[in-house]
């Protein structure tokens, strides 16, 4: 075990960083899909639809076999040669695609919560579209969504497990090598199950402290 301590770190980081960044992305996305789903062009709003529906229906899994074999396809085809894409690089925009579609839901629903007389008092004071999700939709749809959010955020760190199958030697991949090479799977899953918890309580911990910061006085 202690051989692979070094290898356990090195993938706390890299999961960290995936978890990091498919997060951020994730929310941008959500973000913008909310708003075109909010939108009445109809067209983009049945579009952002379809894309939260599909994705909420299909395994997670699934859309990161498609995203690491499909992207090898693709870049392959393009280049005339047989070229695999990166683990971590098919992991964040799997991730992205599935956790955006998830926010995105979780906004709408947040922004439908906001009771419309603020907004139409905004607009009949001439601000602008962009004004008024700036000003008045956002600060409370981020305040309103942050518990559901939390969640979201907290499952994705627990998601990143997933792309070790495409081979991104993150803590459940050491796990797996370490589990196989020296025949102690309980002891280096068990390793990998406090390192997740180790995460997902340090995220709990600071969405608390967001949920309290961001908390209505009074409530």
């Amino acid at each position: 075990m202690d051989g692979f301590l070094i290898q356990f770190v090195a993938g706390l980081k890299t999961t960290v960083e995936l978890a990091a960044v498919s997060a951020m992305l994730g929310t941008a996305l959500g973000l913008l899909a909310a708003a075109g789903r909010l939108s009445k062009l109809r067209w983009l709003s049945v579009a952002i639809g379809s894309y939260t529906t599909i994705i909420r229906g299909v395994p997670e899994l699934l859309v990161i076999l498609l995203i690491y074999f499909g992207g090898t396809v693709a870049v392959s085809s393009l280049f005339g040669q047989y070229v695999e894409i990166n683990a971590f690089l098919a992991g964040v925009v799997a991730l992205t695609i599935v956790s955006g579609a998830y926010m995105a839901e979780i906004f709408r629903g947040a922004v439908l919560s906001i009771p419309t007389g603020q907004v139409e008092a905004a607009r009949s004071l001439g601000l602008h579209p962009w004004q008024v999700w700036g000003l008045v939709i956002l600060p409370q749809m981020m305040r309103i969504a942050l518990p559901a959010l939390a969640n979201q955020w907290i499952s994705l760190i627990k998601e990143t497990s997933l792309i070790s199958i495409v081979g991104l030697t993150d803590i459940m991949r050491v796990a797996s090598i370490g589990a196989g090479s020296m025949r102690a799977p309980l002891t280096f899953y068990l390793a990998a199950a406090a390192l997740y918890l180790l995460l997902t309580t340090i995220a709990l911990i600071a969405f608390n402290l967001l949920e309290r910061r961001f908390a209505v006085p009074g409530h």
